[in-house]
Formats: structure tokens, sequence, C-alpha cells
């Protein structure tokens, strides 16, 4: 039993990318649905698909390669708010990954959005992850 569901999302994401997989499977919730659909926004998966079985959902992601060389979309994706140290930070306090280049997935009072759209909105909330 896992204790924090959106690092195993993030996890099974990594190891899947690492396993050179297609498609990764999980358990789904509307959280990682959100994310997911973030993702797909900013070109970082192909697509996402919610599949309804009796005990829970099941959440597909599509990974993304590049067609020439392989390489992963997600070069990096981690966890900035844990259980045990969440990170709360104001609107204009929210951070720029990779200088621009990366995006981070913020919960805010309105949804969960990226760093961008939070600062344009000035809105701050729990920095969950971030992806570059």
């Amino acid at each position: 039993m896992y204790t924090d569901p959106i690092a195993d999302f993030l996890t099974r994401i990594r190891n899947g990318q690492q396993a050179g997989l297609r498609v990764v499977e999980m358990p789904s919730s509307k959280t990682k649905v959100a994310i997911s659909e973030i993702l797909k926004d900013q070109g970082y998966i192909h697509d996402f698909k919610v599949e309804e079985v009796a005990p829970q959902n099941v959440l597909k992601v599509a990974l993304k390669y590049n067609k020439m060389t392989k390489v992963p979309a997600i070069r990096e994706i981690k966890r900035i708010s844990k259980p045990g140290l969440r990170q709360y930070l104001s609107g204009s306090a929210l951070p720029r990954v990779k200088n621009g280049l990366g995006i981070a997935v913020v919960s805010t009072s309105k949804g969960l959005m990226t760093d961008k759209q939070a600062r344009k909105e000035n809105i701050g909330g729990e920095v969950l992850c971030t992806v570059s």
C-alpha cells in the first residue's frame, strides 16, 4: 500500500519511460487525470484514457518519445510537495522550471494548472511536481 498516490503516478511514468513502454497503467483519481490533462496540453505525453473497471478505474497514459532518437519527451519529473512537507507558494514566488522551459503543476483554488497560468492569474497554491 502506498501513501502518496501522486508520487506513485510520477514514478510509474518515470519507470515506464526507462523501460521504453508505450502505455503505463495505474489506478485512477481526479488529481491524476488533471495532471495527465496538463501533461497532454503541454506536449509531454501523447494521450490518456480512463477505463472503468470493477473495483477502481484504471488510468492509461500513452508516453511520448522522439521518433528518431527514441528519447522520452519527459527528461525529468519530480515530486515537490510531499505528504511530510507541503510546499505552498504565492503567485509571485512560484518556481521557474529550467528557466521557463519546464513546467510546475500547481494545485490552486481554481483547480490544477501550470506555474505560468497561476503566475498570470496571480494565485498561489501547493506545488505538486515539476516536469522538464
